[in-house]
């Protein structure tokens, strides 16, 4: 899937990860695709809360070696 801009946050800790999406998911507009590309393993839990609290969508996760990957539309 396409994504229109993309966040490394490999090597960061909680609450990192999702503080940087937060961040540049406010700068994007509505319907814009985030790429989240995380290595801590509490993103799994994290990254999902905040989307549904933020009214973001999860379009996907997936994980390649230690790394998961996220597609997230800005609500």
């Amino acid at each position: 899937m396409e994504f229109d801009e993309d966040l490394d946050c490999a090597g960061l800790l909680c609450p990192l990860p999702v503080l940087r999406a937060r961040k540049r998911l406010m700068a994007m507009g509505p319907g814009r695709v985030l790429r989240v590309t995380a290595t801590d393993p509490m993103a799994v839990i994290d990254l999902p809360h905040f989307c549904a609290e933020a009214g973001h969508e999860v379009l996907s996760c997936d994980r390649v070696g230690a790394e998961s990957i996220w597609l997230i539309r800005r609500g």
